[in-house]
C-alpha cells in the first residue's frame, strides 16, 4: 500500500510541473517533462482547461489510466496518444472533440474500458474491435455517429456493456448474440435502426439491460423475446410497435423483469385484461401516451413489487382502482390524462411508501435512461434512476368526482400531488397541511368551495401552488410561501388579500377564514426537504420527448 501511495503523488506531483493552466485556460502539455512521468495514472478530469486535445502522450510509456473527461478540449484526438500500449482505460467523455474516430484507435490493445460519449465524434465507427481482447466496457454516447454497429464490434466475445446510444446509427441492427456471451447491458436507443426488433437478441444469455427506444423499429415483439431469461430492464417505447396483447403475453414469460417502458406504441388499442398476465418481479411500468382504451386491468394488481406507474396521457376509462392503495411500495403513480370517472378510492392515502419518511427504491446497478419529460416551462429532464423522481400522486385531468378526502393529509412524504382538472368538489381539507413534504399542489379548475385553509401556511418549502377556477372564498393566507406564488394562482375566485386582491369591500366573514380551518392540523409540524415542480406525462422516465402533447415518454 505505501508504494502504491507513492507511485500517486509521484504522479500529482510531476504533473503540477507538466500540465497548466494559463490565462485562457488551456492544457499545456510539454514533451520534455513528460519524459520524467513513468508511471500508472494520470487524472485531470472536470476543469476547466481548454484548447486542443495536447500531443506528446506517446512520453507516458507505463501510462495504464487516464482521464480528461469533462473539460473543454477541442479537435481530434492526437495520434501519438494511440501509441500508448499499456493503457487500459480511457475517458475522454464530455469535452468538444470533433471528428473521425481514427483507425489508429485499435493500436491501444490492452483496453479494457473506454469512454468517448458527450464529443462531436462523427462518421463511421471503425472496424478495429478485433484488436481488443480485453475490452469489456464501450461508451460513445451522444456523438454523430453514422452508420452501422462494426463487424468486429457486433462479434466480441469480452464486451459487457455496449452504450451506443443517442447517435445517427442506422439500417438493420444485428448483433452476434452466440459470440457475445458477456454482453450484460446494451443501449441502443435514440439511432436510426430500422426495420423489426431483432429475434436473435435473446442469444446474448447474459443480458439484465436493454433499451432500443427512439428507433425506427416497427411491427410485433418477436416471440423469441420469451426466452429473456436474464432480463431486468427492457425499454422499447417509441418504436411504432403494434399489437400490445401479444408484447404482454411475450415479456411476462421474463421471469425477472423489473422495469418495462412501453409508451409511444400500439397506437390506440385496447390494453388488455387477460387473468393469466403476471409480472412478479415488476417495479416499474411506464405505458405513457400510447391513446389506450379500456380498463386498468386486474392482472396489474398481481405485480405487488410495484414502485412506479405510468399510464398517463392515454383514454383509459371506468373508476380507479381500489387495488393500487394496497402497493406496499408505490411512491409514483400517473394516472393523468384519461377519462376515469367517480370518487377517488381512499386507498390512496394509506399508500405505505406515501406515509413512510423514507422511500424503499432500490438504485438500479446500472445507469440506462427511464424516460425524458418536459415540464410546462419547456425543460427537459432526463431521469436515468426512477428513485430520484419525487413521490408523487399526479391524478389530473380526468372525469373524476367527490371529494378531496382528508385523510390525504397522512401523505407526508409526498412531494408532489396534482388534482387539476378533475372535476371535483367540497372543501380543501385544512388536514393537507399534514404533507409536510409537499413541494406542488395543484387543486386548480375544479368545483371547491368555502376558503383556502390557514393551515397550508406551514408547508413552508411549497414551490408551486393553485387553487385557479374554483369557487373559493375568503381571504388568501399570508403566511409561509404564500408570499411567493403569483396572481395566477389564485384567479377565477372570490378571494382578496394581500397586495394582489383588494379586500378593502369584504365583509367581516371574508376577512379571516373559518376557525375550523386554523384548527384541524394544529398538531402538524414536520420536517420539509427538496423543492421541485413537475409535470410527467415518456418520462424513465425510469425517463420516460415530450415534443409534441407536452409529455411523450421516449425511453
Amino acid at each position: 500500500m505505501g508504494h502504491l501511495l507513492h507511485h500517486y503523488w509521484l504522479v500529482m506531483i510531476v504533473l503540477a510541473a507538466i500540465f497548466h493552466s494559463s490565462n485562457s485556460h488551456s492544457l499545456t502539455c510539454h514533451p520534455r517533462d513528460l519524459e520524467a512521468l513513468r508511471d500508472f495514472l494520470i487524472r485531470l478530469e472536470f476543469n476547466r482547461f481548454s484548447g486542443e486535445f495536447p500531443s506528446g502522450f506517446e512520453k507516458c510509456s507505463l501510462l495504464e489510466h487516464l482521464f480528461i473527461s469533462g473539460n473543454g478540449l477541442t479537435g481530434n484526438i492526437p495520434e501519438d496518444l494511440f501509441h500508448l500500449q499499456r493503457l487500459s482505460l480511457l475517458e475522454i467523455q464530455e469535452n468538444g472533440l470533433t471528428g473521425s474516430l481514427s483507425p489508429a484507435l485499435g493500436n491501444l490493445s490492452s483496453l479494457v474500458h473506454l469512454d468517448i460519449s458527450s464529443n462531436s465524434f462523427s462518421e463511421e465507427i471503425p472496424d478495429v474491435f478485433n484488436k481488443f481482447p480485453r475490452l469489456e466496457y464501450l461508451m460513445a454516447r451522444s456523438n454523430r455517429f453514422t452508420g452501422g454497429i462494426p463487424k468486429s464490434l457486433a462479434n466480441s466475445k469480452t464486451l459487457r456493456l455496449l452504450n451506443l446510444g443517442n447517435n445517427s446509427l442506422s439500417g438493420p441492427l444485428y448483433l452476434n448474440c452466440t459470440v457475445m456471451t458477456n454482453l450484460a447491458s446494451l443501449d441502443l436507443g435514440t439511432n436510426r435502426f430500422n426495420s423489426s426488433l431483432p429475434e436473435h437478441l435473446p442469444l446474448c444469455r447474459q443480458l439484465t439491460h436493454v433499451s432500443l427506444a427512439r428507433n425506427h423499429f416497427d411491427g410485433h415483439v418477436p416471440e423469441s423475446f420469451k426466452d429473456f431469461h436474464s432480463l431486468s430492464y427492457l425499454g422499447i417505447s417509441n418504436c411504432s410497435l403494434v399489437n400490445i396483447s401479444s408484447t404482454l403475453h411475450i415479456l411476462h414469460h421474463c421471469k425477472n423483469l423489473t422495469t418495462l417502458v412501453l409508451s409511444l406504441n400500439f397506437d390506440g388499442e385496447m390494453l388488455p385484461d387477460y387473468p393469466s398476465l403476471r409480472f412478479k418481479k415488476l417495479k416499474v411500468l411506464v405505458v405513457a401516451n400510447c391513446r389506450l382504451t379500456g380498463l386498468v386491468p386486474r392482472w396489474l394488481s398481481k405485480s405487488t413489487s410495484l414502485e412506479l406507474l405510468d399510464l398517463s396521457w392515454n383514454s383509459l376509462s371506468g373508476a380507479i382502482p381500489y387495488w393500487i392503495g394496497g402497493f406496499t411500495n408505490l411512491f409514483y403513480l400517473d394516472l393523468s390524462r384519461n377519462s376515469f370517472t367517480g370518487e377517488i378510492p381512499k386507498s390512496l392515502t394509506r399508500l405505505h411508501s406515501l406515509i413512510s419518511q423514507e422511500i424503499s427504491a432500490e438504485e438500479p446497478s446500472l445507469d440506462l435512461p427511464i424516460f425524458l419529460k418536459k415540464s410546462k416551462d419547456g425543460r427537459a429532464l432526463q431521469y436515468n434512476h426512477f428513485f430520484r423522481l419525487p413521490p408523487t400522486l399526479e391524478l389530473s385531468q380526468n372525469n373524476l368526482s367527490g371529494p378531496i378526502w382528508e385523510e390525504f393529509g397522512n401523505l407526508k412524504s409526498l412531494h408532489v400531488f396534482n388534482l387539476n382538472d378533475t372535476r371535483l368538489s367540497g372543501h380543501i381539507p385544512s388536514s393537507l397541511s399534514g404533507m409536510t413534504s409537499l413541494e406542488v399542489l395543484d387543486l386548480s379548475n375544479n368545483h371547491l368551495s368555502g376558503s383556502i385553509p390557514s393551515s397550508l401556511q406551514k408547508l413552508t418549502f411549497l414551490s408551486k401552488f393553485s387553487v385557479a377556477n374554483n369557487s373559493l372564498s375568503g381571504r388568501i393566507p399570508t403566511g409561509g410561501q404564500f408570499q411567493t406564488f403569483p396572481n395566477s394562482s389564485f384567479e377565477g375566485n372570490h378571494v382578496c388579500g394581500d397586495h394582489r386582491f383588494d379586500c378593502q369591500a369584504d365583509t367581516p366573514d371574508q376577512k379571516r377564514p373559518s376557525t375550523s380551518d386554523e384548527s384541524d392540523n394544529s398538531g402538524s409540524d414536520f420536517a420539509l426537504d427538496f423543492s421541485y415542480g413537475v409535470a410527467l406525462g415518456l418520462g424513465l422516465s425510469f425517463v420516460v420527448v415530450i415534443a409534441f402533447r407536452q409529455k411523450l415518454f421516449r425511453f
